[in-house]
Order: C-alpha cells, then structure tokens, then sequence
C-alpha cells in the first residue's frame, strides 16, 4: 500500500469517525430533551393541584374577611383580621407565580434547543425561589392571628415576654430566609432540608442533565 492510499484510508477513517461524533452527539442531546421533558412532566400534578388548592383557599378566605370588612369590622378582632389578610395577600401572590410556573413548564417542548430549555429551567429555578420566600412570609402571621384585646388588658409580662419570642424569633427568621434563599446556597443542609420533593427536585435533575450535554459539547469542540 502506497503513501497516497495510506493517506486516503486514513482520510475516510478519520471522516467517519467525525460523522460518528456528531450523530452521537445528536443523540445524546435528543435522548436528553426526552428526558428532561419526562422529568418537567413529573411537576405538573403536584404544581397544578397547589394552584387549584390555593385557589379555593384564597376564594374562601377573601369572601369570608370582605364580609368581616363588611358588616362587623367594629366588632372584629382586628388581630385575627389583619393578619388573615396578609396571609390571603401573600398566598395570592404566590399563585401568580405558580401559574407562570405552570405555562412555563406546559411550554417547554421536546423539539426545543439545549439553550432554549435552559433558559426555560432558569425561569423555573427563579421562580421556585422567589415563591418559597414570599411563602415563608406568612410565618409570622401565623403566631398573631389569636391574639385579642383580652390580652392587652389581662396579661402579665412573662405571658408577653413568652408570645413575643415566639413573634420576634419567627419574624427574624422569616427575614433571614428572604435573603439567604439563592440559589448560591443550594449546597447547604438547611437549603436542601427546604427544597426537596416534586417542586424542587426535577428541576435540579434537569438542569444537571442539560448541563452536561452542554459540558459534552464543549468537550468534543475543544478536541
């Protein structure tokens, strides 16, 4: 065998070998769309039943405080009900953002580009984390909703001293939570204690999966 059909064997070895490249390339990243679609389809159940329970919960609870507001706001007990009313604002708010997560998710397509659904991921990923902290908001409303006037008159200091730790404790936490809710922390053990389960998980497992297409990519542009 001559030096110019050693350097055409080698040629169409080495054309073949390239084709094979990226036809497995190609196949990764489609059974990886496959894949992550599954995973993003998982979510729908548990994210549309928290919406249409929320729903009621904010339907039933606006009817009941606007009646309050209504007909007996003077004789209320105006803890119980501004503290309701926060709580219904914020779940309110939260639904929002469980209905842009809903689109988001429903629009995700198999047929979709890596770039694309990652960009979609990240909105999820955002929004997770932005619907956890206005959740956890709530928290302190939730140790002032009984109080009532009774207290102001009766009470003595250890009472007070006992009901506002519990207060000031959820209060402080509530804010340190706010702002140490990022996904920067998602390492940590009380980060994954908070975020775990059907809302949190699939998502992480399909953005790991697009990641490492995206790290396979790179890989064979760089050889």
């Amino acid at each position: 065998m001559n030096d110019s059909e050693l350097i055409k064997l080698w040629q169409t070895t080495n054309d073949k070998l390239e084709e094979s490249i990226v036809i497995n390339r190609e196949n990764i990243e489609e059974i990886t769309r496959v894949k992550v679609y599954s995973i993003l389809g998982s979510m729908k159940p548990i994210k549309i039943f928290t919406l249409i329970f929320g729903i009621l919960w904010v339907v039933i609870g606006t009817i009941v405080l606007s009646s309050i507001y209504l007909y007996s706001f003077s004789e209320s007990n105006k803890f119980f009900l501004f503290s309701a009313s926060i709580q219904v604002g914020l779940t309110t708010i939260a639904l929002f953002v469980y209905l842009y997560q809903i689109i988001t998710i429903f629009q995700v397509d198999i047929s979709d580009s890596v770039i694309k659904t990652q960009e979609k991921l990240s909105k999820l990923k955002i929004s997770t984390l932005w619907v956890t902290r206005i959740l956890f908001l709530q928290l302190p409303v939730w140790t002032t909703f009984w109080w009532n006037e009774t207290m102001l008159l009766d009470w003595g200091i250890l009472q007070w001293v006992f009901t506002m730790f519990f207060t000031i404790s959820f209060t402080v936490i509530v804010i340190w939570l706010f702002f140490n809710i990022k996904y920067e922390n998602r390492n940590k053990k009380w980060f994954q204690l908070i975020f775990r389960g059907k809302e949190w998980t699939p998502l992480m497992n399909s953005i790991e999966l697009l990641d490492q297409v995206e790290f396979y990519k790179d890989q064979n542009a760089s050889t």
